[in-house]
């Protein structure tokens, strides 16, 4: 082989040898370039779900503070009689929040249609809050009651004609008018009284009873 050839084999290998690290070096880029990418779509979804995870924290916190002080505009009633009965019954509250009752109690949950009182107050007697609405509530409010009925076992929703506000929620004993869904007290009163010390038969279920509520 002559030098001219030789020469010509050396610059061949040295191209290639270019080409190939330049290649590398692009690799190499693409690599750190995607890493790069990836870390900050990472700390980007952990930053923005610790940030979600402490405001719910928070909100809780909120919620379980406001339950444990009495709650502004709840009103008390006494000496609510428990019986069995068949029928229905004239209860001196709009909606009841006690009294004599039926002997089957209504599965908590979300209904879009309103329920019998007498099946309703026997709920109350095992820890229910029975939150009514008129039936005009606006559809986000009514996405927020869902939710209520969704996140507890204890929580009857239902629409309700004749209220004396738009929403009202009722225990055993107790009872809150709000004009919406959205006042924090609501969440205040679910958390105190759902299955709480008011309750006459505290830990009785409240499924097994009559209704099919909608699935959340």
């Amino acid at each position: 082989m002559n030098s001219k050839r030789k020469s010509e084999l050396t610059e061949r290998q040295a191209r290639l040898a270019e080409i190939k690290a330049t290649q590398k070096r692009a690799e190499r880029r693409r690599t750190t370039l995607i890493a790069t990418i990836i870390g900050v779509i990472v700390l980007a979804l952990v930053g923005t779900t610790t940030t979600v995870l402490v405001r719910q924290a928070r909100h809780q916190a909120s919620v379980q503070a406001a339950a444990k002080a009495p709650i502004s505009g709840v009103q008390t009633f006494t000496n609510l009689s428990r019986n069995h009965v068949t029928g229905t019954v004239a209860y001196a509250q709009n909606p009841p929040v006690g009294g004599d009752h039926s002997e089957i109690d209504q599965n908590c949950g979300y209904y879009s249609a309103p329920v019998a009182d007498e099946n309703a107050v026997h709920s109350m007697e095992h820890g229910a809050v029975w939150i009514t609405h008129q039936a005009d509530l606006p559809t986000a409010q009514l996405a927020t009651l869902r939710g209520f009925a969704g996140k507890s076992a204890y929580v009857l929703v239902t629409p309700r004609t004749g209220l004396p506000a738009p929403v009202v929620a009722s225990a055993w004993g107790v009872q809150l008018q709000l004009a919406s869904a959205d006042d924090p007290r609501l969440a205040a009163f679910v958390t105190k009284y759902a299955n709480g010390a008011q309750t006459p038969e505290p830990g009785a279920s409240c499924s097994g009873g009559t209704g099919t509520p909608e699935a959340q």
